[in-house]
């Protein structure tokens, strides 16, 4: 039982000024400039609290994870808005933080010879071999002699986005002007007369389907004037918000990727040097990209981004993130290393294209759920950060002048700043970097390639498909690699398990087995331990539920299961898939890894996704 489908409960409420849902940069961008301007020198406010008289304003952030740390994300960034924000920023500051040093873009030839590559790119591969004497080539690589400048991240930095979001989160916290509550997941928006009035916390105390059971609490209805909304592509504001309100027209959220990582301590006598960035392509599918930042005291993060539009019904980002980081060119730097950390999330790849409605009646959209995703330039955390920015000086304009946060104000004031501002501009320019990519690697990477140097005036046209409407079969996707009577003996072998069906057929069209070292290679379930740490809050409903049942019993791709980060979505013996909440690492692959439409809305996917606590324990991601 869904919230929504709930008998009404009496809930408490509580008035405040401003909330903040989710705790990411641009959270941390809009509350590090706010609470800059809320209490005067002399300790009195700045602004009066309509919420508390007498008080600043009561500004709160709900974030759904159990600490503001347990963000997931590899960054390097150019940093501009952040060091606009710290004129004195200091990257030793923060562990797992460096200055870029040396960036390298490196083509990666398939070793094995298991991998699909179209024609073209095999014939691309066959001029690299034959003419490696004459180009940067060694270990299976090709190291591209000239990075496009729109990919540069020269003077930029890289870190964790764990180290940072406690860093910043810190300040913060010190500052005493805001408060951050972790561990506290939102329900909902409140919305009346199309009017955002504050957010539903999640009940607590309940059975995995939602029901009142021991120790029942039910969450409360925060009100307030503002409601920001920072919770990223998969939270469930922004997303209620979307279904609410529509997107504008022409915009779609489309394209997507997730992201899956892992922190390793390097071998000793590893060459590679603080600050160095590596970007790969080609391998082990020309679709999925990967990268490797090295921080200080010999830290690494390294993994890869598996996109919807790798059209490939068991695309394991986990399986085929095993097979990378043996590429010759990789395992040279990292045999003999060691996990420390590891997890995965979505991201949000339609950039400018799945741009929302940006405000409305008592509502401001910031960060990667409002669009801010540079697809061309493949940044996201600083224009992040500047949305976050550009709210609070809104906000800190409507305050001074005791103006209401009206769609008609906040259209004023922080939508206009964001137009006239570089983010919009280079959002511009890059919305149809990935058209391309629709139609498959090759036309992707000329389309971008297009895109960049024309600076946006030159592109190739590609309407973006629904995810669930380009999931071909497993039978369709292996035609004439694996017969069709082959694949169906698997998929019921592996049903009456409870297994998912990505290894056997990997392994049947020539990828290895994964040999596991205890290191770096291992296996999944015990990378949730180890890297990702993973702990499940009880008394919490089941934050991932499927809104047709018979609709998963009669799938035969189940690709929500083949890509689930954390196993928690696996073949149901019984028909269908089954969920185990205590392994989810809420990476939300599965809201665009689904075959299927919602039946009652063909623009998602037959899975829900809601919030809840728990998920991964690392601070170092």
């Amino acid at each position: 039982m869904t919230t929504d489908q709930q008998p009404e409960i009496n809930r408490e409420e509580m008035q405040v000024d401003i909330i903040c849902t989710g705790f990411g940069p641009a959270t941390g961008g809009f509350l590090t400039t706010l609470s800059r301007a809320l209490i005067k020198e002399d300790g009195s406010p700045a602004f009066d609290s309509k919420a508390m008289p007498g008080m600043p304003p009561q500004v709160i952030c709900y974030e759904r994870a159990d600490d503001i740390g347990f963000g997931v994300s590899g960054i390097v960034s150019k940093a501009r808005s952040i060091r606009a924000s710290f004129p004195d920023f200091d990257p030793t500051a923060i562990p797992m933080t460096h200055e870029v040093t040396e960036e390298k873009v490196v083509y990666l030839l398939d070793p094995i010879g298991a991998s699909r590559r179209s024609w073209l790119v095999k014939l691309g591969d066959l001029f690299i071999k034959a003419f490696k004497w004459l180009l940067p080539y060694k270990d299976m690589a090709m190291e591209l002699p000239w990075i496009p400048p729109f990919l540069q991240k020269h003077d930029g930095i890289i870190t964790s986005m764990g180290q940072f979001s406690q860093w910043v989160g810190g300040q913060l916290m010190m500052s005493g002007a805001v408060q951050i509550w972790p561990s506290t997941p939102v329900a909902k928006p409140l919305i009346e007369d199309n009017k955002v009035t504050g957010v539903r916390l999640a009940d607590q105390g309940t059975d995995k389907d939602g029901n009142p059971d021991v120790g029942f609490t039910a969450g409360m209805d925060i009100k307030a004037a503002l409601t920001v909304v920072g919770d990223g592509p998969v939270g469930v504001v922004g997303r209620d918000l979307d279904k609410h309100f529509g997107l504008p027209e022409g915009n779609h959220i489309r394209d997507w990727a997730v992201g899956m990582k892992m922190v390793i301590d390097l071998p000793d006598g590893c060459e590679l040097k603080p600050g160095t960035v590596i970007h790969t392509l080609g391998y082990p599918e020309p679709e999925i990209f990967g990268f490797m930042y090295v921080y200080p005291d010999g830290i690494a993060s390294l993994g890869v981004f598996v996109p919807s539009w790798f059209d490939n019904p068991m695309r394991s980002t986990y399986r085929y993130m095993q097979h990378w980081i043996q590429h010759p060119y990789l395992w040279k730097h990292i045999e003999g290393g060691t996990i420390r950390s590891w997890g995965a999330k979505s991201l949000q790849e339609a950039g400018r294209r799945g741009e929302p409605f940006l405000v409305g009646d008592g509502y401001a959209r910031i960060g990667e759920g409002s669009g801010t995703t540079n697809v061309l330039t493949n940044s996201g955390v600083d224009e992040a950060w500047e949305s976050g920015v550009q709210l609070a000086e809104a906000v800190k304009e409507l305050l001074a002048e005791d103006k209401p946060f009206t769609k008609e104000n906040l259209d004023a004031t922080y939508v206009k700043r964001r137009r006239e501002s570089w983010l919009d501009k280079e959002s511009k320019i890059a919305q149809h970097a990935r058209d391309g990519f629709q139609k498959g690697f090759v036309s992707g990477m000329i389309t971008t390639a297009l895109v960049g140097m024309s600076k946006g005036k030159l592109f190739i046209p590609f309407k973006a498909k629904r995810p669930h409407d380009r999931v071909p079969t497993p039978e369709e996707y292996y035609k004439g690699r694996i017969s069709a009577e082959e694949i169906d003996r698997i998929r019921k072998e592996c049903q009456a398990k409870g297994l998912t069906m990505h290894d056997q057929l990997m392994e049947k069209v020539g990828w290895p087995e994964i040999k596991n070292d205890g290191q770096l290679l291992i296996s999944h379930q015990d990378m949730l331990l180890m890297g990702g740490k993973i702990q499940a809050t009880g008394s919490y409903a089941d934050h991932v539920t499927f809104d047709d049942p018979e609709t998963c019993k009669n799938c035969e791709t189940l690709i929500c299961a083949e890509i689930c980060s954390g196993q928690a979505i696996t073949p149901d013996p019984e028909g269908g898939v089954a969920f185990d909440r205590e392994k989810c690492v809420y990476c939300g692959a599965c809201i665009w890894s689904c075959s299927e439409a919602n039946k009652d809305d063909p623009e998602h996917s037959n899975v829900n996704f809601r919030s809840g606590a728990g998920g991964l324990h690392s601070a170092e991601n």
